[in-house]
């Protein structure tokens, strides 16, 4: 039975889970972060808590990245991911988006984090991918 975007958004909103962002500047340097804060809000949108790091910077320069989502398996066939395309759509430093990003941090005991987060970022999903390119959709690898 071939998953959903709903099924998409449980497994990509499910903790713990490990994920990373690439992303690249406008000169395609490219750059990688372990990134606890993505959320799927809807169907088509994510969006990410960011402090002042390189992956801010590169979405100023450059809109476009992938967000990898892994979850180990007993063995390595046997892992389950996506791999997330997406173009930013919005960068802010204040309003309630990034207020709710905060919180979301606080509630779960982490104000360390929530201090760390000076912007929301609002992202769509552009293309969605499996883990590993094996004959099979993003759907057969959740």
């Amino acid at each position: 039975m071939a998953k959903t975007l709903k099924d998409l958004m449980e497994f990509f909103n499910k903790q713990p889970r490990i994920g990373v962002m690439g992303t690249a500047n406008k000169d395609g340097k490219p750059n990688i972060a372990h990134l606890g804060s993505p959320r799927m809000v809807d169907e088509k949108t994510v969006v990410v808590g960011l402090g002042e790091n390189r992956t801010l910077a590169n979405l100023k320069e450059n809109p476009y990245a992938v967000y990898t989502i892994l979850e180990p398996g007993k063995t390595v066939p046997e892992w389950k991911g996506v791999r997330v395309y997406l173009k930013a759509l919005s960068i802010e430093d204040s309003g309630e988006l990034l207020d709710g990003i905060k919180d979301s941090f606080i509630k779960k005991g982490n104000e360390g984090a929530a201090k760390m987060m000076k912007y929301a970022v609002s992202l769509e999903i552009t293309e969605l991918r499996p883990l590993a390119d094996r004959g099979q959709g993003w759907e057969n690898m959740i």
